[in-house]
C-alpha cells in the first residue's frame, strides 16, 4: 500500500465555500508573518472554460449525487455543491444583510447587526453588490413584480453580486464568464496571493488526534488535475477550521469522534433547507426567460404570518421538467414551450426543529432526515394559491400548480385556487420538492445542550 502524503500546516481548513473561503481570506495575513495556511476542498478548482452550460455535465461536476441527493424519506430533492469556492459557483449571486429581526429570534449573545454590519459593508464592497437597473432586467422578472403590483403585493430587488454578467442565464450551472463574485472569484484569489495554499480534489474522512486523514481524487477526464496526487492524505495542523457546510461538517465530526453526540448533543440536528417548489404559467406571447439573469426580485409579505416566501426564478431545461408533476403529452407540450413560460419559486420558511436532523449513513455520508408534515404541506399550499394568483395576475394563459387534480389550471379557475390546491395531494410521488438552502446541523449558542458553537 502506498504510503500517505504529510502535509505540515500552521492552520488547516476543511471546506471552501462562503465560510472556508472567508475564512481564509481573514487568515491570509498569517502568511506573510511565516505561517502556513492551506484549504482541503473535496471539489475541484474550477476554470471559466470549465463551465459549458451544459445542464447534465455541469450538474454532475458541481453537485454532490448529481444533483440527486435526497432525504431519507425521498420527498425531498438536495443541492449540494462541491467546488473551490462552493455554492458560491452555483448561485445566482443573491447577496442579503441579515434582517435584524432574524437576528433577534436567533438570540445568539454576540451576534447583533452592530457587530456585523461593518464587516457585511466591507464583503459587500469587496464582492460587488449592487441592484439591477431596469433595462437589465428580463421580461420572466418583470412579469413577477407586474404581478405582484397588480395584487397590491411588494416586490423587492435583490441585491446581486456580479460584474461582467452577460445574461446567460445559467447560474446555477457555473458562469462561463466567472462573473459571480463568490468566493472562487475574490477571496480565495486574495489569500493565495498572500501565500495560502489551496488543494482542490481533497476529501477529508476524519480528524485523528489534530491530524486530518483523507483522500486525494483524481480529477474527472479532461479537467486540470490539483497540486497533489492521487492517494491515502495526511495534514497535521496545529488549528483546524471545519467549513464543510451543514451537511458535512456534522458527519465529519461523528466520523472522528466516537462520543460526539455525547458532546454535542445537537450536533446534526435543527436542520432547515427552506423547502421550494417551482410554479410556471404560459404565457401567449414569449417571455424568454432563459435570457438574462433568472432572479431579479421577491415578495416576502408572507414571510412573518404564513411563513413563505415567492421569488421570480428560471430554470434550465431538465430542471424545470424535473420540477413539474407530469409525464407524457402534458409535459412535452409544457417543455415544447419553454420560450413562453414565466416561473416564480415558493420557499417555505421553515423552523428549526430537532428531529430534522442529519446522521451518519454506514458508509460514513449523511443521511437527512426531514418530516413533510402535515404544517409544512398546509403551508406549501399557501405558497402554490399565492403563486398560481401570482401567475395569473401577471397575464399567464394556463398555469401547473402542484396539488390540483388537472395537469394545467386555466385563468378561469383563478378565483377558485383555495379549493384547487390540496395540502392532502402535496405528498411523495405527486410533488416535486427541492432545497437548495442547506442550513442547522452545528448549531449556534449558548448552552452545550442544545447548540454545537458559540458566536
Amino acid at each position: 500500500m502506498a504510503e500517505a502524503q504529510v502535509i505540515d500546516v500552521d492552520v488547516a481548513i476543511v471546506g471552501s465555500g462562503a465560510g472556508g473561503g472567508t475564512v481564509a481570506a481573514q487568515l491570509a495575513p498569517l502568511c506573510v508573518r511565516g505561517l502556513r495556511v492551506a484549504v482541503f476542498e473535496w471539489g475541484g478548482h474550477f476554470a471559466a472554460a470549465d463551465n459549458t452550460r451544459r445542464e447534465l455535465e455541469m450538474v454532475r461536476r458541481y453537485y454532490v449525487d448529481g444533483g440527486g441527493l435526497r432525504t431519507v424519506s425521498g420527498e425531498i430533492t438536495l443541492a449540494a455543491c462541491r467546488a473551490v469556492g462552493g455554492a458560491t459557483n452555483v448561485y445566482t449571486g443573491v447577496s442579503f444583510f441579515p434582517p435584524p429581526h432574524v437576528l433577534d429570534k436567533w438570540a445568539v449573545p454576540g451576534l447583533n447587526i452592530d457587530d456585523l454590519a461593518p464587516r457585511l459593508a466591507r464583503h459587500a464592497a469587496d464582492n460587488g453588490v449592487h441592484y439591477h437597473v431596469e433595462a437589465e432586467i428580463n421580461r420572466n422578472n418583470q412579469l413577477f413584480a407586474q404581478g405582484c403590483r397588480a395584487l397590491g403585493w411588494t416586490p423587492r430587488t435583490f441585491p446581486i453580486n456580479t460584474r461582467g454578467c452577460a445574461g446567460l442565464g445559467t447560474c446555477n450551472l457555473g458562469c462561463p464568464r466567472q462573473a459571480k463574485q463568490g468566493t472562487a472569484q475574490v477571496q480565495l484569489p486574495r489569500a493565495e496571493r498572500q501565500g495560502v495554499k489551496i488543494f482542490p480534489y481533497c476529501r477529508i474522512d476524519r480528524i485523528d488526534n489534530g491530524v486530518l486523514l483523507g483522500e486525494v481524487e483524481a480529477p474527472p477526464d479532461g479537467l486540470r488535475p490539483g497540486p497533489l496526487s492521487p492517494g491515502k492524505l495526511q495534514v497535521r495542523a496545529r488549528r483546524i477550521v471545519l467549513a464543510g457546510g451543514a451537511l458535512f461538517t456534522p458527519t465529519l465530526l461523528m466520523r472522528s469522534f466516537a462520543d460526539a453526540m455525547r458532546r454535542w448533543p445537537a450536533l446534526g440536528r435543527y436542520f432547515t433547507c427552506h423547502p421550494a417548489l417551482t410554479l410556471v404559467g404560459l404565457h401567449d406571447t414569449p417571455v424568454d426567460g432563459p435570457i438574462g439573469h433568472p432572479k431579479s426580485f421577491y415578495c416576502d409579505d408572507f414571510a412573518r404570518q404564513e411563513g413563505f416566501l415567492l421569488e421570480s426564478c428560471f430554470y434550465p431545461p431538465f430542471a424545470t421538467a424535473r420540477n413539474l408533476v407530469g409525464l407524457g403529452d402534458d409535459l412535452d407540450r409544457m417543455m415544447g414551450r419553454i420560450d413562453h413560460q414565466q416561473q416564480v419559486l415558493a420557499l417555505v420558511l421553515d423552523r428549526a426543529q430537532p428531529t430534522n436532523r442529519i446522521v451518519m449513513g454506514s458508509d460514513g455520508g449523511p443521511r437527512i432526515h426531514y418530516a413533510v408534515d402535515a404544517a409544512l404541506r398546509a403551508t406549501l399550499a399557501s405558497a402554490i394559491r399565492a403563486s398560481g394568483r401570482l401567475l395569473f395576475a401577471a397575464g399567464a394563459r394556463c398555469v401547473h400548480l402542484p396539488g390540483t387534480q388537472a395537469f394545467l389550471s386555466t385563468h378561469e379557475e383563478a378565483d377558485r385556487l383555495g379549493s384547487l390546491v390540496a395540502p392532502a395531494r402535496l405528498k411523495a410521488g405527486r410533488v416535486t420538492i427541492s432545497a437548495a438552502h442547506l442550513m442547522g446541523g452545528c448549531r449556534m449558542g449558548t448552552q452545550a445542550a442544545a447548540s454545537v458553537t458559540d458566536a
